[in-house]
């Protein structure tokens, strides 16, 4: 039980920074290369975490095939789902840039609703292995819960200025947010409850389910928000960041 609870604390504590995100998002006049700046260095982050942390473990714990498996599944089934919220008006969630700005709900009916399924759809594989982590040893990986706190917060900076320019209220854009940070601790706690007593096999292959649907998420939906308004620098911001994370699971 002990075990259960921890899962959902850590899962909290990531999927908050979503929260803290989007309150700075909505409330400040932030430039947008600022905005692509920092999607840039979370999508450093989370690069270093998926591959050092994610498949890295799901391929020690049994070899090749499950993990490479499992990224490939996590992938498509990340992929199907963002199809078709994007044809529901989810396209461009975390965008906040004038030229590829999210639709309002009078443009593209049912695209608010979209748009928070098109956030849980993010949000919910990062939780997830946070949970999974947990099951091998008894103790979380710190990395991935930095990575993950790190990386969320452009995320909800980036969306909750997008949700802003398309005429959403606070209400709407806190609620999404809100509701996204209690999912993030759900996720974290059935990734927990639902892996453990399973085989290495199995866990290393919904750990690198989790990896496929993360790595997906970043080329889909941050790494285009960057690229946007920080095209000279994006590299060099998107290296730091996967720099930082590499030091954080090699300290």
């Amino acid at each position: 039980m002990a075990e259960v609870v921890e899962a959902g604390g850590w899962g909290l504590l990531a999927g908050s920074a979503l929260l803290v995100g989007a309150v700075l998002g909505y409330a400040l006049r932030i430039p947008q290369w600022v905005n692509a700046s920092v999607m840039a260095f979370g999508a450093g982050v989370l690069l270093s975490a998926v591959s050092f942390e994610l498949v890295e473990e799901a391929y020690q714990l049994a070899g090749l095939a499950p993990a490479a498996v499992g990224t490939v599944a996590g992938a498509v089934a990340y992929t199907a789902g963002n199809v078709l919220l994007a044809r529901r008006g989810a396209r461009h969630r975390k965008r906040s840039g004038a030229h590829q700005r999210q639709p309002s709900e009078t443009q593209v009916a049912g695209s608010g609703l979209a748009l928070a399924l098109g956030a849980l759809l993010d949000g919910v594989p990062e939780s997830a292995v946070i949970g999974v982590s947990l099951v091998d040893g008894g103790a979380v990986s710190l990395v991935t819960v930095v990575a993950v706190f790190i990386s969320n917060v452009p995320e909800g900076l980036s969306s909750s200025a997008g949700m802003r320019a398309a005429g959403r209220g606070p209400g709407y854009v806190f609620g999404v947010w809100g509701g996204i940070a209690a999912a993030s601790t759900v996720a974290a706690v059935l990734g927990y409850s639902a892996v453990g007593g399973l085989s290495p096999a199995v866990i290393a292959a919904v750990t690198a389910l989790a990896a496929g649907a993360i790595l997906a998420m970043i080329a889909d939906t941050m790494i285009p928000e960057a690229f946007e308004n920080a095209h000279l620098a994006i590299g060099l911001i998107t290296v730091s960041g996967f720099l930082v994370s590499f030091s954080l699971s090699h300290l």
